[in-house]
């Protein structure tokens, strides 16, 4: 009888936990790397910041220190972009990525928004209803303005967020839905 083996029902689950953690890790070196590049690689807000990140999510020190290293050789770069689109129910999204090539990220995010029935918006067509502030994580967009939404345009928000946040280039997705 397959699939009653104490091991295999173990190494499944132990799969799924580190794909989530792989995804987090992988998004987190890209945000060391850029921190890093910013800094020349010495120590600066942004990259101790950043470190303490990695740690809250039990990163290895040696896939830190990798990452801090290799950002700080001169062939490296990283852009910081950030995607703007109307969604559901007219809501604002922000979509801020970390690439290493623009056009592969830029044609991935409008692959998704266009199987969702969606599109990029112009520059500066949403981040009007947002304003940067800086916490404690860093800089953030908060809404000024918040448009409610039913249950359906919901659950539409929710998917499309789901397929934006599976690409390893996106770091942050700010909405302004209720």
């Amino acid at each position: 009888m397959s699939g009653h083996n104490k091991w295999s029902q173990i190494k499944h689950k132990k799969d799924i936990t580190d794909a989530k953690k792989s995804k987090i890790f992988s998004k987190l070196v890209r945000f060391i790397s850029v921190e890093a590049r910013l800094s020349g690689g010495k120590d600066s807000p942004g990259l101790r910041s950043a470190i303490e990140k990695a740690k809250k999510v039990n990163m290895p020190k040696d896939i830190i220190e990798k990452a801090v290293k290799k950002a700080s050789e001169p062939s490296a770069h990283m852009d910081n972009i950030a995607y703007e689109t109307y969604g559901p129910g007219g809501t604002g999204i922000i979509i801020e990525t970390l690439t290493d090539s623009k056009n592969r990220t830029a044609q991935d995010i409008k692959h998704i928004l266009a199987k969702n029935g969606f599109a990029l918006a112009g520059i500066g067509s949403v981040t009007w209803s947002f304003q940067k502030e800086i916490t404690s994580e860093g800089l953030i967009w908060k809404p000024t303005t918040v448009i409610p939404l039913s249950d359906s345009d919901l659950e539409l928000l929710d998917k499309l967020v789901d397929e934006l946040e599976e690409l390893d280039d996106v770091q942050d997705i700010y909405t302004n839905a209720e």
